[in-house]
């Protein structure tokens, strides 16, 4: 990556906040946002060779009426069993990486000098050497879980499952070059972004 460009790698825990980030920048400095979780849809879109590849593992009952696939069906398969959590990754993981450098190389011939690559599994998935700097977005545990079983609809269980799947965000802020507090008020979550973006 050349120097004179800023690739900040955009990520945190589940539900603490990086939508509210990316979105903020996006429309406050007009920054390009590449999304990791867009690129992970496509990844097992209808007529796409990882869904062709879900489908060949679990049979066509992971698919929904449309030929689409069953997304919560399959989050309560891989959220409760590592093993193939880690199977579909090695599907999504290297097509998402793909789009992110094509999405960064895309900016860097438009003139683009600040681009922010959202991406939940930045360093799960081994992705930090596509960024010049790293902002970590962390809430505390509660504000995190009650967020994330309002906003998908999950049960408790369900909601631990998905946290616990990742990374523990302390270690996430351990390695980041910045942190953005969640845990209060958008406002002083926007004052933190502003700030960040300047030094």
């Amino acid at each position: 990556m050349i120097n004179s460009y800023r690739v900040i790698g955009l990520t945190g825990g589940i539900a603490t906040g990086k939508t509210t980030v990316a979105e903020y920048l996006a429309a406050k400095y007009n920054l390009p946002v590449g999304d990791a979780d867009i690129y992970a849809r496509e990844a097992v879109a209808v007529g796409a060779a990882g869904l062709a590849a879900v489908v060949s593992r679990y049979g066509p009952g992971i698919l929904l009426a449309d030929g689409s696939l069953d997304r919560p069906q399959l989050g309560n398969i891989i959220f409760h069993n590592p093993s193939e959590r880690l199977w579909l990754e090695s599907i999504i993981h290297p097509y998402v990486r793909r789009r992110l450098v094509e999405f960064t190389a895309s900016c860097i011939h438009e003139g683009k000098e600040l681009i922010i690559l959202a991406v939940p599994l930045l360093f799960e998935a081994k992705m930090t050497d596509l960024c010049t700097e790293i902002w970590v977005v962390s809430c505390g545990s509660d504000p995190q879980l009650q967020r994330l079983m309002a906003r998908d609809k999950l049960t408790l269980d369900q909601a631990q499952a998905r946290i616990h799947s990742q990374m523990p965000l302390a270690e996430k802020a351990a390695q980041a070059d910045i942190i953005l507090d969640n845990s209060s008020t958008k406002e002083y979550l926007c004052q933190q972004i502003d700030a960040a973006i300047k030094s």
